[in-house]
């Protein structure tokens, strides 16, 4: 009998919240491909090396995943960078820094959508996450393109969640504040550092991982089947303040 587990694609599946999400996928039945520059870090049933702000490499990973298992339900656009130390505020951003990070946290989920909508379209079901920050809702000091692009990340969620909504297809965004991955790993292991991060969450804490990966596999359930164009905010109360 043929395999009708749904099938699930993680951008930047390789480490942080991809790779938590990957595993938290993959336990909660589905099938797992994930994108990413080193694939080989992901628990993954398929894993491929690509470039999501490549077209052509985009376009080349969802056949390989339709060859593979012939249907994408889910999409999780994960894959992000907060830029070097240069790209700070506007005036002192180089510009190269400005489009490497538009390049994955825009494009990247343009790209990676823009592939895989035919094919949920053509199904008559989808979900498309888009990994956006707290930086999507307000600004962080001193990232100027970190959180213009996830500003826009947060947008383009919406902007799908409107235009494709009459084809069955879903698109969330989740906002998540500071988490504990590699990309955020050397402010937090500056005792002063960390201790001002965490001043500023009411509960006290930066986030694991695993707890975003679990805001992700709420969403994808059925039961939330209404919820479309939303951004999911988990920071431990921190844009409450």
């Amino acid at each position: 009998m043929p395999d009708r587990r749904r099938v699930a694609v993680v951008t930047g599946g390789g480490s942080g919240i991809g790779r938590a999400t990957t595993a938290r996928l993959m336990d909660d039945g589905f099938r797992l491909a994930v994108i990413d520059l080193v694939p080989e870090l992901a628990p993954s049933v398929l894993a491929i090396k690509a470039d999501v702000s490549d077209a052509t490499e985009v376009e080349r990973v969802v056949q390989e995943v339709l060859a593979e298992f012939g249907r994408i339900d889910v999409l999780v656009n994960n894959a992000g960078i907060s830029g070097s130390a240069e790209a700070t505020v506007c005036h002192e951003t180089p510009i190269d820094e400005w489009d490497r990070v538009f390049a994955v946290n825009v494009r990247g989920p343009f790209l990676c959508t823009r592939a895989v909508l035919p094919v949920m379209e053509h199904q008559g079901e989808g979900h498309v996450i888009t990994v956006a920050s707290v930086a999507g809702l307000v600004a962080f000091p001193g990232r100027c393109a970190y959180t213009a692009s996830k500003g826009a990340a947060l947008q383009f969620a919406k902007s799908v969640a409107v235009d494709y909504a009459a084809a069955g297809i879903r698109s969330n965004a989740v906002c998540p504040g500071v988490v504990a991955t590699p990309m955020t790993q050397w402010r937090l292991d500056i005792p002063e550092l960390r201790t001002a991060v965490e001043s500023r969450i009411p509960i006290g804490r930066v986030a694991q991982p695993d707890e975003i990966a679990d805001a992700i596999s709420v969403l994808v359930s059925p039961r939330l089947s209404y919820l479309t164009g939303a951004a999911f905010v988990i920071d431990g109360g921190w844009t409450a303040l």
